[in-house]
């Protein structure tokens, strides 16, 4: 379950990233032998991460860049709803990157989750299964009560596996699993919640050399996750929650400085 807060200036620099590859119809697969991760034993060397007073600078044109990043991963748990809702509904429907979205769910009943937010975002969303592929611009939704994970090869996988941090599906999973198949093209987004969980696969994206966002304490409904997250240092951005698609339109298409 989810939160976050924070203070004042930047992030490693690091400049549009190229040499992106597509997998079987579409696939989006990592360009490259992705470093080594884990969310439980990865170590974050601390950073200060851009709060929304810096945001206007850190995330300013450069015309002509390339996408950086091939995958966004988000989390978010009481209060994600709302929080998801405003974050995906700022995406154009060309987003160039795979999205992939946990929500802790109440796992004795179906979800309408995916039909509640392809009502509000201009991308198609739908429930993970077993096997789909990661394809620009689609959002796949952890179904209730199972862990999603990111393959190397640009699919993902469900697994009834034990509880982490009491939740299933968790982030720390899927940020883990994303961070060590896709390196340093992946960003990690932690919205609203309680608890803790996301706040280890948040140092696995960072030791990767992925991004990683949080919502900011003045917008977050609970302010538990994005507040763990961001007590790790692995953050680079705190940003209000209007602030976060905008952000990763700039961050995907490679017009962050």
């Amino acid at each position: 379950m989810n939160g976050p807060e924070w203070e004042d200036e930047r992030r490693h620099g690091q400049g549009a990233r190229t040499g992106d590859a597509t997998g079987p119809a579409g696939a989006v697969e990592p360009a490259g032998p992705a470093p080594e991760s884990g969310a439980a034993g990865a170590h974050a060397t601390a950073r200060q991460p851009v709060t929304s007073a810096a945001r206007s600078s850190a995330l300013s044109p450069d015309v002509g860049s390339t996408p950086a990043f091939d995958l966004v991963v988000v989390a978010a748990s009481a209060g994600g709803l709302d929080a998801l809702s405003t974050v995906l509904g700022a995406l154009p429907p060309d987003f160039e990157a795979a999205v992939v979205v946990v929500q802790h769910l109440d796992p004795r009943h179906r979800t309408l989750l995916d039909t509640v937010l392809g009502r509000r975002t201009q991308l198609p969303v739908s429930l993970a299964e077993e096997g789909d592929c990661l394809r620009p611009g689609t959002v796949l939704v952890a179904p209730p009560d199972r862990h999603l994970l990111v393959n190397p090869g640009g699919t993902v996988g469900l697994s009834r596996s034990e509880l982490v941090h009491f939740v299933r599906p968790s982030a720390d999973l899927l940020f883990d699993s994303a961070a060590g198949s896709y390196g340093d093209r992946v960003i990690a987004v932690v919205l609203t919640g309680t608890g803790s969980d996301g706040s280890m696969g948040v140092r696995a994206v960072h030791q990767s050399g992925g991004t990683v966002l949080a919502q900011d304490a003045a917008t977050s409904m609970f302010f538990g996750m994005p507040g763990a997250a961001i007590e790790t240092g692995a953050v680079d951005f705190v940003l209000g929650l209007d602030e976060i698609g905008p952000a990763l339109i700039a961050l995907v298409g490679g017009t962050a400085s």
